[in-house]
């Protein structure tokens, strides 16, 4: 064993045992479909000059799910009630309490010169007819009164607020203040004119106060001259802060204020959207698709696949356990979309073993060790371009995204490191370990590498001319787009609930009726996507789409037949859960995502080769959708989680194919480039397929066994899958040929000669003939 294998093997199990017992010792956070969580209906109140109507309680549900985000609750569901209620519902929230005071805090934050010390007659807080309103007489932190001049900043100007702990000053918890650019002249003439009064004067001091309350009232410091100020980003908060209030105080200055003030008007427990029975079905389809995939890859590559199915099953353990490590909220197609990553994360042994077959087959006497390293160092360009790309996609998901697009982001992320780690650090470590073993070395057959696969041997021998006359696969791929297209435009998307809203109504039964008999009484009534739940002490919660009163009628008289006297206790009309400007957000994310992804293939390969790769990936997306369309299926927010999977597959199978080609193409700078890009994929071909069968028996398997919960997310990456397999092969492919007609630019460098290749050779030709390069 060489001292690479050594440190790879100790890094494994390190990390391993760390997980097994984050596993063991920490729980998972789940989400509203699997454990339920705390419903909050909040009533939005008019002001004195702001009425809380549909448009304004839109815009306070916004800096709602803003606060909530900032509070580490992943997946809330967020909708309008009628038009001036929100209802909140919470999944697994440790502290029902602090969620409601933050949440329902207005964080209405202004800025004040403190002009002297105030009289007892303003202690109702209520300025008198003769004076200006907007002049208050508050307590300060010590409880002395101070008479406050107007407003002379708000919250909205404040670009950025931290809590910190200030250890140097004595201050203890703070919050610091980083002002835009308009409000930050005004902060800074506000102090400068307060440091023209002298030192210990009430009027030198600036108050800060959030809903009506001195949250601190600071002295200008001395040195700060007359009308010279405090600069923007030297602004504290202070005030005996503890670190929780100090952390809720930054996000509601962060957040911004409400633009009107809400009651918590109902609070109360509500159960799984899913029940038990839909539960254990997605595992169990789930446990039989992975056992499926792994028996495959032990099929394919023997013994070495079956080392990348113990891998793959470390990848497993370590991706759950840091998404259990960063309180990542698990929902059902959350853990669907993990259990597939499984599927998916095989890619890149699979790319190692089909480069370590190559090579067996190229030189029949290299070692088994040798060629299965010559695999790694091979297949690392394509494993990085890939993963790059989709990191670049889950950072600005993240970071540009909000709600569960900002959640998937977090997803996506880990299962592309914890991939990356079990291929390139834990199956190394297994497959070095296993190669050098003479047996597994000498019986070929055994170890799964040393002869070439049956899918490249069929196409080496027919050797099929896929791209003489490339145009007509683009041809193919537009009649396809053209169907898709022809489905959205004639019969329409068929948007869910939390793109559409709908209506809520809340049933009392006079017999109990669990969740599970009264979701299958209101499918059979028509009603298959409803979604129903617990709600209180054994209400039933029935959310659907548009509902007349007819339907409503037919809706109770369903539950009846089970529960008995049905009663409805509450009928509201809701709002979208994913309203326009997480949509919005949702698309600017996924477009600069995309965008991103173009320009770094382009520096990578080529730019001709990042158009394609990223048309193709629209090719994807439109069939998928067109297909939904087709078939009447629901496009809700399962959807949205199954499409950007389906994105990520596209830009990762197309950056395999156009590795190779780049490959291929530097080594034979004068050979056609149709005939190179025919080589590349009948080369890359055999790993294309293997892949899809990884994802593809998972994937069948939560369609036929998982029931209805999961069957339109498995349904939409089956569809995905394959036409991302198609798009990379003959879309992708023949788009760059097409593209490569009228572009100039030369073929890329040959392998090993680039920049630092002709270095080393310039050092060599300056050396003495007499010096043959060695050193002690």
């Amino acid at each position: 064993m060489t001292r690479a294998t050594a440190v790879r093997a100790v890094l494994a199990v390190a990390v391993l045992l760390v997980s097994v017992y984050i596993t063991l010792t920490m729980s998972p956070r789940l989400g509203l479909d699997l454990q339920g969580g705390t419903r909050i209906v909040l009533q939005a109140r008019d002001t004195a000059t702001v009425e809380a109507d549909r448009e304004t309680t839109d815009r306070t549900l916004e800096v709602l799910r803003q606060r909530i985000d900032s509070l580490g609750v992943s997946e809330p569901t967020l909708t309008r009630s009628g038009e001036d209620r929100i209802i909140v519902e919470l999944p697994d929230v440790q502290d029902p309490r602090q969620a409601t005071e933050v949440i329902g805090r207005t964080a209405q934050l202004t800025f004040h010169a403190v002009e002297g010390e105030g009289t007892d007659q303003s202690e109702k807080k209520t300025p008198s007819p003769d004076t200006d309103p907007d002049r208050l007489t508050l307590p300060d932190e010590q409880g002395r009164l101070l008479a406050l001049g107007e407003p002379r900043l708000s919250g909205a100007g404040v670009e950025d607020a931290k809590a910190a702990f200030d250890a140097q000053g004595g201050a203890g918890w703070t919050v610091s203040l980083e002002f835009r650019k308009g409000a930050g002249q005004d902060w800074k003439k506000l102090t400068g004119e307060a440091a023209c009064h002298p030192a210990g004067d009430d009027r030198r001091r600036v108050a800060i106060v959030l809903d009506e309350k001195v949250i601190s009232s600071p002295q200008v410091d001395p040195s700060v001259g007359c009308g010279a100020g405090l600069p923007s980003g030297a602004t504290q908060i202070t005030g005996s802060f503890s670190a929780d209030e100090a952390r809720d105080l930054a996000l509601l200055i962060k957040g911004g204020a409400l633009p009107v003030p809400v009651e918590i008007v109902e609070q109360r427990t509500v159960g799984p959207t899913l029940g038990a029975a839909a539960i254990d079905a997605s595992a169990q389809a789930a446990l039989i698709g992975a056992a499926a995939t792994a028996l495959f890859i032990t099929v394919v590559y023997r013994l070495f696949g079956a080392l990348a199915a113990v891998a793959l099953g470390a990848y497993g353990v370590i991706s759950y356990a840091a998404l259990i490590a960063l309180g990542v909220t698990l929902t059902l197609p959350g853990l669907a979309g993990f259990v597939l990553a499984i599927g998916m994360a095989v890619d890149a042994n699979v790319l190692v073993f089909e480069r370590a077959r190559e090579e067996c087959a190229d030189r029949p006497k290299r070692s088994l060790r040798s060629a299965l390293t010559t695999g790694f160092q091979k297949a690392w360009s394509a494993v990085a371009d890939s993963n790059a790309t989709t990191l670049i996609a889950a950072g600005l998901l993240f970071f540009l995204g909000s709600g569960p697009v900002k959640g998937f982001g977090v997803t996506l992320a880990i299962g592309v490191v914890a991939s990356m780690f079990s291929a390139l650090v834990i199956a190394r470590a297994l497959t070095e370990i296993a190669a050098n073993s003479r047996f597994v070395s000498d019986y070929r057959g055994v170890n799964g590498i040393g002869r070439p696969g049956a899918v490249r041997t069929w196409l080496v021998r027919k050797d099929p001319k896929l791209f003489r006359k490339s145009a007509r696969w683009l041809v193919v791929s537009a009649a396809l787009v053209a169907v898709a297209v022809a489905g959205i435009v004639v019969r329409g998307v068929d948007l869910g609930v939390e793109f559409t809203g709908g209506r809520l109504v809340e049933y009392s039964t006079s017999r109990p009726v669990d969740v599970e008999t009264a979701r299958d009484s209101i499918a059979a009534a028509g009603f298959g996507d409803a979604e129903v739940t617990t709600a209180g002490d054994g209400d039933l919660s029935v959310r659907t789409g548009k509902l007349d009163n007819d339907g409503e009628h037919a809706l109770r008289t369903a539950l009846a037949e089970e529960g008995g006297e049905t009663t409805k206790v509450r009928d509201e009309l809701i709002g979208p859960s994913l309203g326009d400007e997480l949509r919005r957000n949702a698309l600017i994310a996924l477009g600069v995502a995309v965008a991103v992804q173009l320009a770094y293939l382009a520096v990578r390969f080529r730019w001709t080769f990042a158009v394609a790769s990223v048309a193709a990936m629209v090719h994807d997306v439109i069939l998928v959708v067109g297909a939904f369309a087709w078939l009447g299926r629901p496009v809700d927010g399962i959807f949205l989680a199954a499409l950007l999977t389906v994105i990520g597959y596209s830009v990762n199978d197309s950056v395999v194919v156009f590795d190779r080609v780049r490959e291929l193409w530097g080594a034979n700078r004068r050979t056609p480039l149709d005939t190179i890009a025919r080589r590349a994929v009948l080369q890359t071909v055999p790993r294309t397929v293997n892949t899809g069968m990884g994802a593809l028996f998972i994937l069948v398997a939560l369609a036929v066994l998982g029931g209805d919960s999961l069957a339109d997310f498995a349904l939409a990456l089956l569809i995905g899958i394959v036409v991302g397999t198609w798009s990379s092969v003959f879309t992708a492919v023949p788009g760059a040929l097409a593209l490569e007609r009228s572009a100039k630019a030369p073929p890329p460098p040959a392998p090993g000669k680039g920049k630092g290749t002709s270095r080393a050779k310039a050092r060599a030709a300056r050396r003495d003939p007499l010096d043959n390069g060695a050193r002690v």
